[in-house]
């Protein structure tokens, strides 16, 4: 049974339009926003006129790198970047009420191999109701979603007694910079709405990750005397057995909220590169991988925990007693992050979903990967995830989301939006 609508519920609900959702997203869809490209910046500024042109106060401002990299609470990048630019926009015509955010990030990751595509990954292709493309569900649908709730409260004239503020931010995928420097220039609220795509769900809890880099020394020499050498490559295998026994007792006991996810807590060794000649024995191995962070956990805890397991493991194996792996960890530093159990927001979005598009209210649940989510929630800014497409899909060459998807989350942002910060 859904609630009842206000009149002024019913009019923004009215003033979303579907067609404006589909050109929106392919113009989005063909730029090239790939972490730390020019593209990125490129989309803050196309994204800027956007919300210029729905009469929203605009913050466009560049980013101080050096500044931000320098800072104790910095959560780290992987993509090398000489420019970024964080982007705001803010209702001007509200009262003295909470202000709600609507959050999400403009890069993209790389296409990979384009064999695998079916055309180019940045020439979207429409099929029916669905679209494909690098970026289509992470996370330009959920963009797209933002702004035509915006727009469609806009074209509606309701007046808002508090503001809505739309924070656009680059680099989520390598850590979060974007976001980081955007709560570092005073942009808070009162609650925040994250349109990532959540398969249908409500995202209220991120694990962390953590990138880490393991150095496996050797011996070099010809490869038809390998028997006076040793091999980089053998004497990481020992390794790599106890990264696997690390995992499972890390994911032996899992928050309730994680429990639908078969590995909530993933250990991943995703390069490994070893020798510059075939025919010599490898004198050095590097790996380079992602460590899950578990709900709740310090990232101290977890990286002593893991440096606890290398160290074991060199100290049980006659060459790395002697020759032991070094452990760094580059890149990104997602901590995990969580809706305080029981907050109103929860419910809050489950009834906007019902009452928007029917059907029963949507299940809560935790996502296993790191996200934006949890720096806002560690500025005391209540924040969970609900957007468009299904993230099994995001990262892959199959990319794709379904118009009437971002249609059915719109609707709910245009609900959920109203009743956060009231009308007048």
């Amino acid at each position: 049974m859904t609630a009842a609508l206000s009149a002024e519920e019913s009019a923004a609900l009215a003033a979303v339009d579907e067609a404006a959702i589909a050109r929106t997203l392919l113009e989005l869809l063909a730029i090239p926003s790939v972490t730390g490209s020019a593209a990125e910046s490129g989309m803050q500024h196309q994204l800027a006129a956007h919300l210029d042109r729905l009469g929203l106060d605009v913050d466009l401002w560049s980013l101080d790198l050096p500044a931000l990299r320098a800072h104790p609470g910095f959560p780290g990048t992987e993509a090398p970047r000489d420019e970024a630019w964080g982007l705001v926009a803010t209702t001007s015509d509200s009262g003295d009420g909470p202000t709600t955010i609507l959050q999400g990030h403009v890069d993209v990751v790389p296409p990979g191999d384009l064999q695998q595509w079916d055309g180019d990954p940045f020439t979207p292709r429409v099929v029916g109701d669905v679209v494909h493309g690098r970026g289509a569900c992470d996370m330009k649908a959920g963009l797209v979603a933002n702004l035509a709730a915006l727009a469609a409260i806009r074209a509606s004239g309701v007046r808002l007694r508090g503001r809505v503020a739309a924070h656009f931010v680059v680099s989520e995928e390598d850590g979060g910079l974007g976001a980081f420097a955007t709560l570092q220039r005073g942009h808070t609220g009162d609650a925040c709405l994250i349109t990532e795509p959540t398969s249908g769900t409500l995202v209220t809890a991120n694990a962390g990750a953590l990138t880490f880099r393991i150095e496996v020394p050797g011996r070099a020499t010809h490869a038809s005397t390998r028997d006076a050498g040793a091999s980089a490559i053998d004497a990481y295998l020992p390794l790599h057995r106890a990264l696997a026994r690390l995992e499972a007792r890390r994911n032996a006991v899992v928050d309730p909220l994680m429990a639908e996810s078969a590995l909530p807590y993933a250990l991943s060794v995703g390069t490994l590169r070893a020798g510059d000649w075939a025919s010599s024995v490898p004198d050095r191995l590097v790996a380079e991988g992602r460590l899950g962070v578990r709900l709740g956990e310090d990232p101290a805890e977890a990286v002593a925990d893991f440096e606890t397991c290398v160290a074991e493991a060199c100290a049980d194996d006659p060459w790395l007693r002697a020759h032991p792996a070094i452990v760094s960890w580059p890149g990104g530093r997602f901590a995990s992050g969580r809706l305080p159990s029981g907050h109103p927001l929860g419910a809050l979005v489950r009834d906007a979903h019902a009452d928007a598009v029917g059907g029963p209210r949507v299940r809560e649940r935790g996502a296993p990967y790191g996200s934006d989510l949890r720096l806002y929630a560690a500025e005391g800014i209540p924040t969970l995830q609900f957007g468009p497409g299904d993230v099994r899909l995001a990262h892959s060459a199959r990319e794709q989301v379904s118009l009437s998807e971002i249609a059915a989350v719109t609707r709910t942002l245009v609900l959920a939006v109203l009743r956060t910060v009231g009308t007048t």
